[in-house]
């Protein structure tokens, strides 16, 4: 997680802005039965090697 804050600029905001974005992105990735992208996820906190298996 330590190293994920370090890609994302702005600090608090820059990463609250950053974790919204990547969370709408997953999310119309799902609903249009695609993959989400693998920084999405990362920022999500979420391994996307897992992601597959779900």
């Amino acid at each position: 997680m330590l190293n994920q804050r370090k890609k994302v600029p702005g600090g608090f905001l820059g990463r609250a802005f950053a974790v919204f974005g990547a969370a709408v992105n997953a999310s119309n990735a799902v609903e249009n039965h695609r993959r989400p992208a693998k920084r999405d996820l990362a920022i999500l906190g979420i391994d996307p090697k897992a992601f597959d298996q779900l």
